[in-house]
């Protein structure tokens, strides 16, 4: 482009307000200046051009109701039932004998010892109540579990509720006198230097031969016009009674050097139940 373009360009532009010094330092051997001016002829357009209301049309995200989240209602999981595993029994459950409200018997617990009433079937549980060596007024609750080597049933003692082991609880049958059978079973009137032999040799006269029956001074000897004691014969091969109750009176002898016996009262030990008549069934 030469000069007298130059001039001419400059007059056109300057129509529309743009300074012509601009462009004429711009002139020279190439096309740039006519770029330059073509482009700032676009700005200048576009300068005054009303670009779109975008304040207008966007939306307003502030008023937009988003959801309460916070009134959602979560299921209440801490209300929910959990089985109550503290109540799990072990063992089986056993329903032959000892049936709600039956009254039972201790038996073959010694005279120094207590029969412990237990929260739960077995020896883990805590002790909740103990029973003398002759106590006759044990309720059976009538629930009995089978554990591995022991039979354990439910008792109600004095208003508490516990469980005890079979093998010392029994139904308290007929009480007889047995003098003359116990004779006979001996060959002889028995005699000892004290209550406890005396009583342990008639003891022996009752024991099976067939099972290891237990022997046990439930009351201890005493002595006055005549001396007693009593044992418990556990163990008999009659599955209907499991043993006997030996009540022994020994008469002392003239020098006081021993006792002969004197009388036998034996009451019957049941396993499953007693008949009208006192017997075992």
């Amino acid at each position: 482009m030469n000069p007298p373009s130059c001039n001419r360009l400059c007059r056109r532009l300057a129509v529309v307000g743009i300074t012509c010094a601009l462009v004429t330092a711009s002139c020279g051997g190439d096309d740039t200046a006519t770029t330059v001016a073509t482009s700032t002829t676009v700005s200048e357009n576009t300068s005054t051009t009303a670009p779109p209301d975008t304040t207008t049309t966007v939306p307003d995200t502030t008023t937009t109701t988003v959801p309460d989240t916070t009134t959602t209602t979560v299921p209440d999981t801490t209300t929910t039932t959990v089985p109550d595993t503290t109540t799990t029994l072990p063992g089986e459950p056993f329903e032959m004998f000892w049936r709600e409200g039956d009254v039972l018997g201790v038996v073959g617990v010694a005279h120094d010892d207590v029969l412990n009433v237990r929260e739960g079937p077995g020896v883990s549980y805590d002790i909740v109540a103990t029973l003398e060596p002759t106590a006759d007024d044990v309720a059976a609750a009538g629930r009995s579990r089978l554990l591995s080597g022991s039979i354990w049933t439910e008792v109600v003692v004095a208003g508490t509720v516990g469980w005890v082991n079979t093998h010392y609880v029994a139904y308290l049958g007929a009480t007889s006198d047995a003098t003359s059978d116990t004779i006979s079973m001996i060959g002889d009137t028995p005699a000892a230097e004290t209550m406890v032999d005396l009583g342990r040799v008639v003891a022996e006269a009752y024991a099976s031969t067939d099972i290891d029956s237990g022997i046990t001074i439930t009351v201890p000897p005493t002595v006055g016009d005549l001396g007693e004691i009593t044992y418990d014969v556990i163990g008999l091969a009659d599955d209907a009674q499991v043993g006997v109750r030996l009540h022994v009176f020994g008469e002392p002898d003239a020098g006081g050097e021993g006792f002969t016996l004197g009388t036998v009262e034996l009451t019957l030990l049941c396993g499953r139940g007693v008949s009208e008549d006192g017997r075992c069934i």
